[in-house]
């Protein structure tokens, strides 16, 4: 029976009642420029402090992509990843959740070099190809630090972020089934749902899938109140109470969003790889500032945050003895 009958027939919606609420960062992306804020972390030295501060602070789950040590540029490179995951795992107990989306012109093999490598408890997986535009923050921009962001962002105009079925099939095999690495469903609009609808049903991911609703990227859905809503709904006809919902939105919808979200029954993400701000017109000078933000309200809201083994028994990770650093 497909996932969307199971749901017709009956299926209850996810529980929003005494639950826990997973705080995910993620620390520096591929989406910023060093010219954009001076605390973006950039050394594998930087990435490590921000994790283990991050994770200090609340965060259960630490995102992460790497960059080239001497200009900052998003890197695939698995010899830069192994020079702070180790320092994360040895320094705190956050689930360490490596990125397969990489970055801009990045192939599949080198996006899931890192992971193949790692053997992570978690990756992301994008749900489909999209359009993935960056070219706008040329018009707020003029003065680069380095001459490859100005071209990396142009080059986004006509960049196509290719998560093919075969992609994603390749993925599940390669590190769900070879590595028992579970995955972060990184949806960016209701297609991408039903695309994930469509693995279940094939029996390709188990439940409890981690569902990521993402706002406010352009090709993506955008950063509407009521689209945040609509992926709700479309999530629970879909998956019923077999997922977790967590919530992340571009920019200055950040704390907005995910605050709406914990309200609705998700999960938050936070970091400088969705925003590079604290407040309105205030940079973020630590990933770990936006996470006591996050964890502030939450605890506000009359909700618990979850710790690193309660995320691993809610999303039933492998756990950190059973990783390759």
């Amino acid at each position: 029976m497909a996932p969307e009958n199971q749901q017709a027939a009956g299926k209850p919606a996810a529980k929003t009642s005494g639950r826990k609420v997973i705080i995910t960062c993620a620390v520096t992306g591929s989406i910023h420029t060093p010219s954009m804020t001076p605390y973006l972390p950039i050394t594998p030295a930087e990435i490590a402090e921000a994790s283990v501060g991050a994770a200090e602070a609340g965060a259960a789950i630490i995102h992460l992509h790497a960059r080239d040590p001497e200009t900052g540029r998003p890197t695939p490179d698995p010899k830069v990843f192994m020079e702070f995951l180790p320092r994360i795992k040895q320094a705190c107990d956050a689930v360490v959740n490596i990125t397969t989306g990489g970055g801009h012109g990045m192939s599949l093999d080198d996006r899931l070099a890192a992971p193949l490598m790692a053997s992570p408890e978690m990756t992301s997986l994008n749900m489909g190809s999209m359009n993935f535009g960056l070219f706008p923050i040329l018009d707020k921009m003029k003065d680069f630090q380095h001459d490859w962001e100005p071209q990396y962002l142009e080059a986004s105009r006509d960049f196509i972020f290719r998560n093919t079925f075969k992609d994603i099939e390749g993925i599940l095999k390669r590190l769900g089934e070879d590595h028992g690495t579970r995955f972060e469903f990184e949806c960016y609009d209701v297609g991408h749902l039903y695309n994930l609808a469509h693995f279940l049903d094939r029996g390709l991911v188990k439940p409890p899938l981690f569902v990521q609703t993402i706002f406010g990227i352009l090709g993506g859905i955008g950063a509407d109140p009521e689209n945040l809503l609509h992926m709700r709904r479309i999530a629970d006809k879909l998956f019923g109470a077999d997922y977790q919902w967590s919530i992340l939105a571009a920019g200055r919808h950040q704390m907005p969003f995910c605050t709406m979200g914990a309200t609705m029954g998700a999960n938050v993400r936070v970091g400088l790889e969705d925003s590079i701000y604290l407040a309105k017109g205030k940079l973020a000078e630590t990933n770990a500032a936006q996470v006591r933000k996050i964890r502030t309200i939450v605890e506000e809201l009359s909700l618990e945050v979850a710790t690193p083994a309660e995320a691993r028994e809610m999303l039933q990770l492998k756990g950190g003895d059973r990783v390759s650093f």
